[in-house]
């Protein structure tokens, strides 16, 4: 069944009177990232490597179908508790390849193609596949985007919200669960329309931002957002300018030229995961408060730093609640957290 949270929104805006969609009639082939995937039927055991695919399955009622999760960026959220108590976590980050297939999986939801890819950390795609296990890969994270050139791969055309939409009815249609998936994204496509800036909106075009996911050393230079990416995404639906100018999906650029462009805002990442340094957020926070570069930012001085999730920051159902956040903090000029 629906998670009470989306359930009731639902309700709200009328969409309980959604005619059902037709089932899914099998075999069923699905075209994925430039890759056919056939099911014969509704997959029963499904791993997921990545908290979106993972929370995505959740909010389609399917928790019960998965046997495994791996890379999380944060804590479940309340809703998900129980769902998530019950499923093995096979690892914080990316979990091994024995670690997923020995899970006997009927289908693998993968977040970022570099954890399974030409040149995945996890795998490629063809050892599954020679397995018989389908490897789903976000079309958020390959459609528009060449992931060989850059840490985190470059941006060819910039994201689309239609490719996170995507994802959402292909997994329902995967799963038998067509109907769900309508719902779930008439209800996200509402709060997005609900969120964007009109046109006219003189403040939010005065202002710009800058995204800060983390760094591989707090002395290094940042890990931003480019301008192209998700982050840029929720920028433009705001009607917010991003600083920073790279195709690149999660650049690196220097203090020095962050503070010269001196964005209004500047929304870090908060996350459970310990990479690096700087995934601690209270980190972050020191560092920007006692460098003698970025002490003089105005966003510091100011104290205009919005926190949010880091999968928020991604092609993600937290997205809606980032950009909600962030909606809410340029609008009053405060922070958020």
């Amino acid at each position: 069944m629906l998670l009470p949270r989306f359930a009731l929104l639902f309700a709200s805006l009328g969409l309980s009177s959604l005619a059902c969609a037709s089932p899914t009639q099998y075999p069923l082939t699905v075209e994925n990232c430039g890759v056919p995937l056939t099911f014969q039927h509704a997959p029963t055991r499904a791993v997921t490597i990545g908290q979106a695919g993972t929370e995505m399955l959740f909010a389609l009622g399917l928790g019960d179908k998965l046997v495994g999760t791996s890379l999380w960026f944060n804590a479940p959220l309340e809703r998900d508790k129980a769902q998530n108590a019950r499923i093995e976590r096979l690892a914080d980050n990316e979990p091994s390849f024995e670690a997923v297939i020995g899970k006997r999986p009927e289908l693998v939801a993968v977040q970022l193609e570099w954890m399974v890819g030409p040149q995945g950390a996890v795998g490629t795609r063809e050892q599954f596949h020679e397995l018989n296990i389908p490897t789903y890969l976000m079309p958020s994270d390959c459609e528009g985007k060449d992931n060989l050139v850059g840490a985190d791969g470059t941006r060819l055309q910039p994201f689309l919200i239609d490719t996170l939409y995507k994802s959402v009815s292909q997994l329902a249609r995967i799963f038998d669960v067509e109907d769900r998936g309508e719902q779930l994204n008439a209800s996200l496509k509402a709060r997005l329309a609900k969120v964007s800036a009109p046109a006219t909106n003189a403040t939010r075009q005065q202002t710009s931002a800058l995204f800060w996911f983390s760094s591989a050393d707090l002395q290094a230079d940042p890990y931003v957002a480019g301008r192209k990416g998700i982050p840029d995404f929720m920028l433009n639906t705001l009607g917010v300018s991003n600083v920073v100018q790279s195709d690149e999906e999660w650049p690196t650029v220097g203090w020095e030229t962050i503070a010269r462009a001196n964005p209004t805002f500047l929304v870090i990442a908060r996350m459970d995961r310990r990479r690096f340094p700087a995934d601690d957020v209270d980190k972050k926070l020191a560092l920007l408060r006692s460098d003698p570069v970025t002490q003089h930012m105005d966003a510091v001085k100011h104290n205009r730093i919005v926190i949010l999730d880091a999968d928020a920051m991604q092609a993600s159902l937290r997205m809606f609640d980032g950009l909600e956040t962030l909606a809410a903090a340029i609008d009053s000029g405060a922070p958020a957290q």
